[in-house]
């Protein structure tokens, strides 16, 4: 039995009907190469096999009761594999538009709390004879890194399946009885005024050092919250989720930051910001002031043996939509992500984590429920107008079951007054982008993926870099500018 850590709990007290907090994965692979040929029960074998060496797939939440605790996670004496893994065939003529769709409905259905809180779906059936994967996880058991490591266990490095055995003698533990989770709750309820005295100092001291980090810096730094320009992507969400993949060259990318000076980070935020602006264009709504994104960060110390399963924070970065040249917003997003940085380190790694031990069930959740009840989320003002994520992944070719995988699309939460999320990961040699928005609040999802290799060549080849001289006459329009030939970029989107 183990205690969920404040934060992955928060991730259970922030869920609403409207707003589901499980992350998901699409995989694409190849099925040409497994030797011996495909077969869907080989997918479940090989699942089965090694569920001993991923044992969050195993476990149940408890709660405690009169929520006098976070909730505890149990191992399942009922677990029911072909519960949690099935196959659906996809509509004709089953392109990536399709797929999408019903990655989208997936998307908007909760998982059941009474079991493991994930589902994996193969998806058969698909043109050119390919296969996918639908999983899903939920948020309070996983994050971008213990997610990845997570994976790891099902993937190998050849198309042969190593034989990962589990122990004979394995036994699901005991369920504990309601008396003995009361007890363990109001125990470690009763140590907690001691680590707020703990924690008083150590946030004033971050306080102290986010202002020296700024004062020090001198330039531009983290953006501040709550300070974000209206957009349609900032309004009361629904349960129904849409769907959009993009796929472009990390050569390309890498390509640019070595030009510029700046990291993979940044141009990938430059591309989303570029890709932002065209779709706000279609609809007039490019802000004079700049995007702000929330951007998840890993603060995973091999050294931090602390429980949990997620160790993030965030830091919150101007994507300076405002700008129209793509050099010039590139290297102001670089600057303010190099202050945005530091003043992340001055905070330290473990405050949110700290903060999250105090975040009452009952309260959090009826403050949450009443927040997105009232709508207040139309009135008042803009948090963050998006979430992006960048997930390092594997740089080698890995195989699922002997299949070879040749795509992997990540998609996060769509919160309350968030309604876009933006999550990339690298793989071999290509940038997977997934984009996952609230149907009724996101119009275009299928312009902005498209938008998005758009964005890219207009980093590589920028346009003509005029300088502006003052006058009074009346200038001829000029014709863009077209973009030199490039290597592939796709785009797989359904909207």
């Amino acid at each position: 039995m183990e205690r969920l850590s404040g934060l992955d709990a928060s991730f259970l007290y922030f869920e609403t009907p409207n707003q589901h907090m499980h992350v998901l994965a699409v995989i694409e692979f190849d099925p040409a190469t497994v030797p011996g040929g495909y077969s869907f029960d080989n997918i479940v074998e090989m699942i089965r096999s090694r569920l001993h060496l991923a044992p969050p797939l195993r476990r149940r939440l408890a709660r405690v009761p009169f929520n006098l605790n976070h909730p505890v996670w149990v191992e399942d004496p009922d677990f029911d594999l072909d519960y949690h893994v099935r196959r659906i065939g996809c509509p004709a003529p089953g392109t990536d538009r399709e797929l999408a769709e019903m990655v989208g409905d997936f998307a908007s259905r909760p998982l059941d709390r009474s079991r493991p809180l994930w589902e994996l779906v193969v998806v058969e059936g698909l043109a050119h004879g390919r296969v996918a994967a639908m999983a899903k996880m939920h948020h309070c058991t996983i994050d971008g890194v213990s997610g990845a490591n997570l994976m790891v266990h099902f993937f190998d490095l050849a198309p042969e399946t190593e034989v990962k055995l589990p122990p004979e003698d394995w036994k699901p533990d005991r369920i504990p009885t309601d008396f003995e989770l009361a007890g363990r709750g109001l125990a470690e309820r009763s140590v907690r005024p001691l680590r707020l005295f703990k924690i008083l100092p150590e946030t004033i001291g971050s306080v102290r050092r986010f202002v020296q980090a700024r004062r020090e810096h001198g330039g531009p730094g983290m953006a501040a919250p709550l300070t974000a320009p209206r957009t349609i992507y900032n309004s009361a969400i629904t349960p129904h989720r849409q769907v959009a993949f993009a796929e472009i060259s990390l050569e390309d990318v890498k390509k640019i930051k070595n030009a510029h000076g700046t990291t993979v980070n940044d141009v990938v935020q430059a591309i989303c910001a570029g890709a932002l602006r065209r779709h706000l264009k279609r609809y007039d709504e490019i802000p004079d002031k700049a995007l702000i994104a929330a951007v998840p960060v890993s603060v995973r110390d091999d050294a931090d043996e602390s429980g949990g399963s997620n160790k993030v924070s965030a830091l919150f970065s101007s994507l300076h939509t405002h700008i129209r040249d793509p050099v010039e917003r590139l290297l102001a997003i670089h600057e303010g992500n190099k202050g945005a940085k530091e003043e992340h380190k001055a905070i330290g790694a473990k405050l949110l984590q700290d903060w999250g031990e105090f975040a009452a069930p009952t309260t959090f959740s009826l403050a949450v429920r009443i927040y997105t009840g009232t709508r207040l989320i139309e009135r008042g003002p803009v948090a963050v107008n998006l979430v992006i994520s960048n997930v390092p992944g594997p740089p080698i070719p890995l195989y699922f079951a002997g299949a070879k995988l040749s795509g992997l699309y990540p998609l996060g939460p769509v919160l309350e007054g968030i309604a876009l999320n933006v999550t990339v990961v690298s793989y071999m040699d290509r940038l997977y982008w997934g984009l996952i928005a609230c149907r009724e609040a996101v119009p275009g999802l299928w312009d902005l993926a498209g938008a998005i290799p758009e964005a890219l060549d207009e980093l590589l080849n920028p346009p003509a870099r005029v300088a502006r001289k003052k006058t009074t006459a009346r200038r001829k329009p000029t014709a863009r500018r077209k973009p030199a030939p490039r290597k592939k970029a796709t785009v797989r989107a359904a909207g």
